[in-house]
Formats: structure tokens, C-alpha cells, sequence
């Protein structure tokens, strides 16, 4: 892994205020994932969800474990170039909420791959606690 940029932006096509990770912790391409995401308050999002108390989405939550998945499938040699879409999301469960100041530690493991799309299953934790889980579907579209 040691010449895999750990910079999301090699990676990803998402940019701020979309890219909902600051950093790749590990990369295994085609197979896994980690990185993190800081939430200093100052997000788009914590304005209007909720005033008086913020609390992160938790479709931006699922967004930003696609984003780590994202980053394991296009560091493959195989979809270089490629571009994954939702193609669903399955048994997503939020366990606590996610405020200004946290450090969301994101993970996420392919079970199946192919030349069309796949799936992975992932994690989103805060200080050792589970914050949000899910398994993603994806398709893998061309980029323009």
C-alpha cells in the first residue's frame, strides 16, 4: 500500500462541499477501505439539521461509507477510470448521532465485485462506537 495516495481527492471525483472524507487510513484495492471524516461544525448541513442541535444526516453518514468503499474499488487496476453509483442500500441502522467535533472513523469491505457493479458492507464509528452500518450496491458506469 505504501505507494496508494491516502489523499481522497486522487481517488474520488467528489469535491467540497461533497467529499465527505479527509483522509484514507488503509487501502486494499478491490477488497477494503478506512478513513476518516472530522466534523469541526462548521459543515453546510449542521445549520439547518437540526438549529439549536446539530446532528449529521444520516444519509450523509451512508454517503461517506460509500465514498471510503468508493476509493477501495477505484484503487483496484481493474475499474480505474470507472465510476461506482448507488445502486442501493441495504439494512442501514443508525446506533448514535454524530455532532460537531467528532471524528467519524469509516470502513468499508467488498463482498462481491464485477466488470458491472457490486456490493460492500460498511461502518461508520465515533470513538470506538458504532455509529452507522449498512450494505451498499453498486453499478459501475464510464466516466464521461
Amino acid at each position: 500500500m505504501s505507494d496508494l495516495s491516502l489523499d481522497p481527492l486522487a481517488w474520488l471525483p467528489h469535491r467540497p462541499p461533497f467529499l465527505l472524507l479527509d483522509e484514507m487510513t488503509r487501502i486494499e484495492p478491490g477488497v477494503a477501505a478506512a478513513g476518516r471524516w472530522r466534523l469541526g461544525g462548521d459543515e453546510w448541513f449542521f445549520a439547518g439539521h437540526f438549529p439549536g442541535m446539530p446532528v449529521t444526516p444520516g444519509v450523509l453518514l451512508l454517503e461517506s461509507i460509500a465514498q471510503c468503499g468508493a476509493v477501495a474499488v477505484l484503487a483496484d487496476p481493474r475499474y480505474a477510470g470507472r465510476l461506482p453509483l448507488f445502486g442501493g442500500v441495504e439494512r442501514a441502522r443508525f446506533r448514535r448521532q454524530v455532532v460537531p467535533g467528532d471524528t467519524v472513523e469509516l470502513e468499508c469491505t467488498m463482498s462481491r465485485l464485477s466488470a458491472r457493479g457490486g456490493r460492500g458492507a460498511g461502518w461508520a464509528r465515533v470513538g470506538g462506537a458504532l455509529a452507522a452500518e449498512c450494505e451498499l450496491l453498486f453499478v459501475l458506469a464510464d466516466r464521461p
